[in-house]
């Protein structure tokens, strides 16, 4: 996976709603959080001093709407991923350009923590951080401490395309609301976008004289006629079973309604207990029960999950849009890569066909202590262009905060198909909060000991949602941890 959120091992009512107002539902508040102790006592003491070393404010132009300082340094901190750091690397060449005097002091880290941890506590961070991976620093505790930069003035500014359009309008649903907490501020720019739900190989599905079922009656008939040919219908990272979720939760998003995804990430009473979640969770036993499941799968990591996919071992892999560029080295050339939202029970479900879930990813984050805070939003400025966002796109096969950036570009078969699975979703677009808001509740308790447990046949769905429900409830109760609620 290019970004890093805590999925990924490797690295580590009746009135009509607009897009904007479902998703802002569904997106709003809680930043992933892989807090370490260390950290913890690291932000308490709120920083050292730094602040005198402030760069001077330049003047504020059309060409220069931020007021960057022409002279000043500007430090850039990269979390060193499978996105790769080129495209970062040729959006400071741009920066460099507009500001000739300036060289950007750039690097590239996939120890983030532990490399920016002691300059957090002296006071004296960088100016721009991608603040991903396993050594991810914890996002409620920056902004707790007062950590951070409101990068509502970036989002005010006028874009790099189109000085009449500002920042915040030339980004997709929900990108602004993920980054914010419990008020209007901004204190993350997530800068990837990622498509979740059901990656298939079109050839295989053709193979089959098959269209992508929409029913789970289909479902279960296309999976029984890969069978009779040797495949299995599914497969899964069965060792990190959370990735179950990427479809399933979306799944009962359309079958209940976004209400149920909230009152799930509200960790409300009972939530789990909703016939919506009854459903799915009776549905993808079925999978297991009927053996359409790959023999073996939950002893598979992700990366061995994907590569028997790739093989064509099984049909279907719950999966994100970093797939693509994960598993290049094993999807066949004529593997002709899709994916899918969720299939659904049948007619009665609350939102159509399509309903899928995408969110951002990869956090960008200018430090309040930096000495040059505009310099690191102007960064941010010019990577939320069209020509930057059309350079990560055909660079590293992911979409962008920017709502376009495809236009005129080779889309590969993942990404054609994201494209299009999102213009099918319209307004449809979920994003459940829980691997957010609760990383150890998500991954180990719902993930491993619930849903993993249930699709190896050791749980029924009844005994995995008690399960589960009680494992909800405990995180409710918890007050060593922060709550949070959509609003």
């Amino acid at each position: 996976m290019g970004s890093t959120s805590a999925q990924n091992p490797e690295y580590n009512g009746s009135a009509p709603v607009g897009r904007r107002d479902l998703i802002k539902r569904s997106a709003a508040l809680g930043l992933i959080s892989v807090p370490t102790m260390s950290f913890l006592s690291a932000c308490a003491s709120g920083g050292g001093g730094g602040n005198g070393d402030k760069a001077k404010e330049g003047e504020k132009t059309a060409k220069n709407p931020l007021g960057v300082n022409d002279t000043a340094q500007m430090e850039f901190v990269l979390f060193d991923g499978g996105f790769g750091k080129e495209y970062a690397e040729d959006a400071v060449k741009i920066y460099e350009k507009n500001f000739p005097e300036v060289t950007v002091k750039f690097s590239a880290t996939q120890k983030i923590q532990s490399t920016l941890q002691p300059r957090f506590n002296q006071g004296t961070p960088p100016d721009l951080i991608d603040n991903s991976g396993a050594e991810q620093m914890d996002m409620g505790v920056l902004v707790g401490k007062d950590q951070l930069a409101d990068l509502t003035p970036l989002l005010d500014a006028p874009s790099l395309d189109d000085p009449n359009k500002k920042v915040r309008d030339t980004l997709r649903p929900g990108i602004v609301e993920m980054g914010q907490f419990d008020g209007e501020k901004v204190w993350i720019m997530y800068y990837a976008y990622t498509v979740y739900g059901v990656w298939y190989s079109q050839k295989a599905l053709d193979s089959l004289d098959e269209q992508y079922p929409e029913t789970w009656d289909q479902m279960l008939a296309v999976c029984e006629k890969a069978k009779k040919k040797g495949m299995a219908g599914w497969t899964y990272a069965g060792k990190y079973p959370y990735y179950l979720p990427f479809s399933l939760y979306p799944m009962i998003g359309k079958v209940g309604g976004v209400e149920v995804l909230d009152a799930i990430d509200n960790l409300e009473p009972n939530a789990w207990k909703h016939p919506a979640v009854k459903a799915c969770f009776e549905a993808y036993y079925e999978l297991y029960k009927k053996g359409y499941v790959l023999k073996g799968t939950p002893g598979l990591d992700h990366i061995q999950s994907q590569t028997a996919w790739a093989q064509g071992k099984a049909l279907f892999i719950p999966n994100g849009s970093w797939v693509e560029n994960e598993s290049a080295n094993v999807i066949p050339k004529d593997f002709d890569l899709a994916v899918s939202a969720p299939t659904g029970i049948d007619s009665s479900d609350k939102l159509p066909f399509g309903t899928i879930w995408a969110s951002g990813g990869e956090p960008f984050i200018v430090p309040a202590k930096a000495k040059n805070t505009a310099g690191g939003m102007e960064q941010l400025r010019i990577m939320l262009s069209e020509a930057s966002s059309k350079n990560f796109t055909s660079k590293v096969k992911s979409l962008t905060a920017y709502n376009g950036g495809t236009d005129g570009i080779t889309l590969t078969p993942g990404l054609k198909s994201g494209v299009a699975a999102l213009d099918k979703a319209g307004q449809n677009v979920v994003n459940p909060r829980l691997q957010d808001w609760y990383v150890q509740l998500q991954k180990e308790k719902i993930g491993v000991s619930g849903l993993g447990e249930m699709m190896a046949g050791r749980l029924t769905p009844a005994e995995a949602i008690k399960k589960i429900q009680g494992f909800a409830d405990e995180a409710a109760k918890d007050t060593s941890i922060k709550h949070y609620k959509h609003q």
